[in-house]
């Protein structure tokens, strides 16, 4: 697999925010994280108030970024509780959160000297 460039990484982000928010998403943060670990580049993070929903949204990237971009997630987490769904892109981490379970984690504290990019 080819290393993508910065460039491609973030417009892919903001596509996977972009798709999100077209679904409802609440609180979408696209995250640059790649001076902080080598997990991934880019943590794209919102939430839902229901647990169907935080399907629903996994769902739709899953759908939308294999369709446009012939991707598929390299591994996905948390389908089966559907209170925090990861899908991991390689480049790019999708954390789907229910509304109360990111107030808990809060992974923009975490990560909170992380640049925001634009949606």
């Amino acid at each position: 697999m080819e290393k993508k460039t910065t460039q491609e990484i973030t417009a892919l982000a903001n596509r996977i925010a972009e798709i999100l928010d077209a679904k409802k998403a609440l609180d979408i943060e696209v995250l640059d994280v790649s001076e902080k670990t080598t997990l991934a580049d880019m943590f794209v993070i919102c939430s839902a108030n229901s647990t169907t929903a935080v399907k629903a949204l996994a769902s739709e990237v899953e759908f939308k970024i294999k369709e446009e971009y012939d991707l598929a997630p390299q591994h996905t987490e948390g389908f089966s509780s559907r209170r925090w769904v990861l899908l991991d892109y390689i480049d790019i981490v999708v954390h789907i959160f229910l509304v109360e379970d990111r107030d808990f984690y809060s992974l923009e504290r975490l990560w909170k000297t992380s640049p925001r990019t634009a949606e």
